[in-house]
């Protein structure tokens, strides 16, 4: 399937940004790229972009961006793009001659819409709008949003930004037939240059059709107020739902604002990984040194090391930089450092007592560790099948762990550290396995 992306706008409420809207940078990524790597997620990349304003930085841009992330890009140039949207639009025809995806530059929403819709049938004479229904939504500017009013079969009876009656908004994503051209030439010939225009001849024929969004999310990126939601509901989003209590409440919170400054860096996910390896492995040094300040310096880098090892995947998934290597690597690096840590805690209270039973209650810990990390992934799996999707279960992991760590080496009980994290990651891991097993 062909996706067309209308850039053609000045964006004049967004100057201050760029002179160039389509490559004004959120969280580090333009614009436009954020759009087509959305839509480069669910695995396609033929583009049909419609450029206007300042259309020849805009191209120039792609044309690199096309080759570095491997997308096919065709450019279509507006000239009359001071006038409304649906010029834009009609420059695809003639290139275009079955069934696509109409997006915007500045609409910024969740991959899942795109994923739904395009799953979705649709006539060829059709053109299906996703629409969300909550006219609640404090993301809408109500001033400036296209409304729609939808009848009981899904069917659009009226659509635009002035109309008084209406029970839904337009969110900028459609799933077009080549009906749309003819519709949007009748509406210019009536001199109504805009998208809703088009919308509203195929709204009276009984050709537009519309698609719930559910409660996903969506904003309309058209001035400084927006701009701010976007990065907020971006952040938001980097919470997932097999976070531990302590990354939930605690480290991400302070991860994603540390995250946020790292978008404007260049610096990669891999990069963030290693520096939170090495952050746990000089904690782990000072825990071999001895003493309350060694062992208060280590148990800080820890949970220092334990919210920095959360940027690395946020700055993956809001910089589309993720791959199963990072994932792999990542994983590699926290079991080393888990080890390091915990085998520097089992010294720190062995060496001066040289107490077997020490050395027992360290080993519990660090396989207790490894066990937990060696089910998270199977554990994962069954509970996003078993929950509500989106919403958090139940897990114990090495966010407590590192946390516990912490609170040890703060009020200078390491071998109780070492004690809970024996008992909760073992008794953990025997609850999974009863989990397990009563699933199949």
């Amino acid at each position: 399937m062909k996706f067309l992306i209308i850039a053609a706008g000045e964006g004049s409420r967004l100057s201050n940004r760029g002179d160039s809207k389509p490559l004004i940078p959120l969280l580090g990524i333009p614009l436009i790229e954020r759009v087509i790597l959305n839509v480069n997620k669910v695995g396609l990349r033929d583009f049909y972009i419609v450029s206007g304003y300042n259309g020849e930085k805009v191209r120039k841009h792609l044309d690199q961006f096309s080759q570095n992330r491997d997308i096919t890009i065709t450019h279509l140039i507006n000239e009359e793009w001071e006038k409304q949207n649906g010029l834009s639009v009609l420059k695809a025809k003639g290139h275009i001659r079955e069934n696509f995806i109409l997006l915007m530059t500045d609409h910024i929403f969740d991959e899942n819409i795109l994923a739904r819709l395009m799953e979705t049938e649709n006539d060829d004479s059709e053109v299906r709008l996703a629409v969300d229904y909550n006219i609640d939504n404090k993301m809408v500017d109500i001033e400036d949003v296209t409304k729609v009013l939808v009848d009981g079969n899904d069917r659009i009876v009226n659509i635009g930004k002035n109309i008084e009656k209406y029970n839904a908004y337009d969110t900028g994503i459609f799933h077009c037939s080549p009906a749309i051209f003819e519709a949007l030439e009748e509406s210019v010939a009536n001199d109504d240059t805009s998208l809703s225009g088009g919308m509203k001849i195929l709204a009276k024929n009984k050709k537009a059709r519309t698609f719930d969004i559910k409660e996903k999310y969506w904003i309309d990126v058209d001035d400084e107020k927006a701009f701010k939601k976007a990065e907020n509901t971006l952040l938001n989003n980097l919470k997932k739902t097999s976070d531990g209590p302590v990354s939930r409440y605690l480290n991400r919170p302070i991860s994603t604002r540390i995250s946020k400054y790292l978008t404007r860096k260049r610096i990669t996910p891999n990069q963030i990984s290693s520096f939170s390896f090495s952050l746990s492995m000089i904690g782990a040094f000072f825990f071999f040194l001895g003493g309350y300040v060694n062992l208060l310096i280590g148990g800080m880098l820890a949970q220092v090391s334990s919210v920095i090892d959360g940027c690395d995947g946020e700055i993956a998934r809001l910089k589309f930089q993720t791959s199963e290597f990072g994932g792999w690597f990542d994983a590699v690096l926290d079991r080393y450092a888990d080890a390091f840590l915990l085998f520097g805690l089992t010294c720190y209270t062995y060496l001066p007592s040289k107490n077997f039973l020490y050395l027992l209650v360290g080993f519990l810990a660090i396989i207790g560790a490894f066990m937990n990390s060696y089910t998270a992934d199977k554990y994962d799996g069954l509970m996003k099948k078993k929950v509500v999707p989106g919403k958090h279960y139940f897990r114990m992991g090495r966010d407590v762990r590192m946390f516990i760590i912490f609170l040890g080496a703060l009020i200078n009980q390491p071998l109780l550290v070492l004690f809970v994290i024996a008992i909760l990651m073992n008794v953990e891991n025997i609850r999974r396995i009863i989990i397990f097993y009563k699933n199949g």
